[in-house]
């Protein structure tokens, strides 16, 4: 098999990943499991062949002086993909992850309605956090997409790689790369100021001046999603506020208070049937919510999550009863995510106080919506 071949059949089997790895034959992720393509095992020049392939000459240059690089491909219409090379102690390896040609719209993905409302903000900053693998590129495309679709606004992307790409419809899209249309997060931010943007995304907020220029967009009338990897949103706020000297972090509760109007923490969970489906954690930036911000009492977020269902506040454990109530998943996947969610919250009753109301018999029907790779 070719590279072309193998990306093909990724496609074909609604896989999420190739992974490519000396030694082994080529792999993929299929609905969250991994399995073997039938074929020989894969040597270290094979891969580097491979990778080569569609690689440009700086690219190649980069890959041989750092030993890693991250870049993006098309398949011709019919996907793009996410690349990642790098060396293992057996040679050359690679990781393909599928990014569906096609922006999926909040109803197929089968979003929560307040992600609908965050989408439509004139201003102030969304975060949206998880795990890798999590499904958190392909919530914010599809918020940006109706943003694109409905609304007249200017948005500006900045990513490592970019991932899905939008075509301008009744908004003006423009999309930086890092490393191929900047030189770095914080140096497209502080551009970004002057290049009358209304919505910008940032691929991911990785140190203390991204997030820093982040919150500034925010707070000067600007709509901000970024991504951070935090399983819960209070240990997003949390990761955020700890990024920052002892000396400013009053400051930075105060800027993150007055700017912050949503948190997405999302998970997806292995489906019955087949396929997968997200769980969302949801914090809204309520008035209560500012004020413990402000207060660093960031603990007791989680009740105010579990009152605040007339704004659209719920809480994982309650997200993942939900879809368990709705035979969607089982009772071993609804305990998996919940004790990660325990490891976030200390609560060491939190995964089995959930699982008494699970509904296990039944048909499962497809018009629940959700995630499926």
């Amino acid at each position: 098999m070719d590279l072309t071949q193998l990306l093909a059949f990724t496609l074909q089997n609604e896989a999420s990943d190739l992974h490519l790895s000396a030694g082994s034959p080529p792999i993929i992720r299929q609905h969250g499991g991994l399995k073997r393509v039938k074929a020989d095992a894969l040597s270290s020049d094979d891969i580097r062949t491979m990778l080569y392939s569609i690689m440009t000459e700086e690219q190649r240059s980069e890959y041989e002086d750092h030993m890693e690089i991250d870049f993006a491909i098309a398949l011709g219409e019919k996907a793009r993909f996410r690349v990642n090379g790098f060396t293992t102690r057996l040679g050359a390896s690679a990781v393909f992850r599928t990014i569906p040609s096609d922006v999926p719209t909040m109803e197929q993905l089968g979003l929560p309605p307040v992600l609908r409302r965050f989408a439509e903000l004139e201003k102030g900053i969304v975060l949206v956090t998880g795990p890798t693998g999590s499904g958190k590129s392909t919530t914010l495309a599809s918020m940006i997409n109706h943003i694109n679709m409905y609304q007249s606004r200017h948005i500006l992307t900045i990513e490592d790689p970019v991932e899905f790409f939008h075509n301008s419809q009744k908004s003006l899209v423009n999309h930086r790369e890092v490393g191929t249309d900047t030189k770095s997060f914080a140096r497209a931010l502080k551009s970004a100021l002057r290049e009358d943007p209304d919505v910008i995304l940032v691929g991911e907020m990785r140190d203390y001046e991204t997030i820093s220029l982040a919150l500034t967009a925010a707070e000067t009338g600007h709509l901000v999603f970024a991504t951070l990897h935090a399983n819960s949103a209070s240990k997003t706020v949390d990761r955020i506020i700890d990024v920052f000297p002892s000396g400013d972090k009053e400051m930075v509760r105060a800027m993150l208070a007055s700017s912050i109007e949503g948190v997405v923490a999302q998970s997806l969970l292995k489906k019955v049937d087949g396929g997968r489906v997200g769980a969302f954690e949801i914090l809204v930036g309520t008035n209560a919510v500012r004020n413990l911000i402000r207060e660093n009492q960031i603990p007791q977020m989680y009740s105010l999550m579990q009152t605040g269902s007339r704004y659209g506040m719920i809480t994982m454990k309650d997200a993942v009863q939900d879809l368990l109530d709705a035979g969607l998943i089982d009772k071993d996947e609804a305990r998996r995510v919940l004790v990660e969610a325990m490891d976030e919250t200390g609560d060491e009753d939190y995964a089995s106080s959930a699982l008494g109301g699970g509904k296990m018999d039944g048909d499962v029907g497809n018009s629940q919506g959700g995630y499926s790779f």
